[in-house]
């Protein structure tokens, strides 16, 4: 994403050592308030998210979802083995809330726009990996800072997304021109609005 300077990560040593994933590269897509604090509130929220998956609730689910959306990755992606582990991580982190659960094509269609599905990608103001989180929340919780891992990238923006869709009472335009870190401008949510509509909806 090109996250405003704020953004989360996950809980306990254990969920955090797979939840975290990094590297301050330098090269590559967005703008972003990198200079905000982390708020107290999200700091906490993602401290507290449980090492577990919420993941298909059958084979058949699993079997329609990479069916459906793995021959759409392959312009962006060129290992099949790559892109059903990117699929099954963002329908797990869609899906892991059961209280607020995102739609996994919309989440794709974050990534198409934020980073194009690479891994390696860094902002020019250092927002890193596959939903371009900023690098800031590994430094402060104290742990290993591994935003280019797939996984737990994909975690982290889910996670983040969560937390502005509560902060603005469920409004999807808002909550993605918040992730994005350009309030008040309506671009980015139309473009992943769009993007989810004519090419990622599942």
């Amino acid at each position: 994403m090109r996250p405003r300077g704020r953004h989360p990560d996950a809980p306990c040593a254990a969920a955090l050592t797979a939840i975290l994933a990094c590297a301050l590269l330098a090269a590559a897509a967005g703008s972003a308030r990198a200079d905000e604090a982390p708020r107290p509130t999200l700091k906490a929220l993602l401290r507290r998210i449980l090492d577990t998956r919420q993941c298909y609730t059958d084979r058949f689910t699993e079997q329609v979802w990479h069916k459906s959306m793995e021959p759409r990755l392959r312009p962006y992606v060129r290992s099949y083995a790559e892109r059903i582990k990117i699929l099954d991580d963002v329908y797990c982190e869609a899906k892991r809330d059961p209280h607020l659960r995102l739609p996994p094509g919309l989440v794709l269609a974050m990534i198409a726009v934020e980073s194009h599905f690479d891994q390696f990608a860094v902002s020019r103001v250092g927002a890193v990996g596959m939903m371009q989180v900023m690098p800031f929340w590994p430094r402060q919780l104290g742990v290993q800072n591994h935003l280019v891992r797939i996984g737990a990238n994909i975690r982290m923006g889910c996670e983040i997304l969560r937390h502005y869709l509560r902060e603005e009472n469920h409004n999807w335009i808002r909550a993605l021109e918040s992730y994005n870190g350009s309030d008040g401008h309506i671009a980015y949510p139309e473009l992943v609005m769009s993007r989810w509509q004519n090419k990622w909806r599942f």
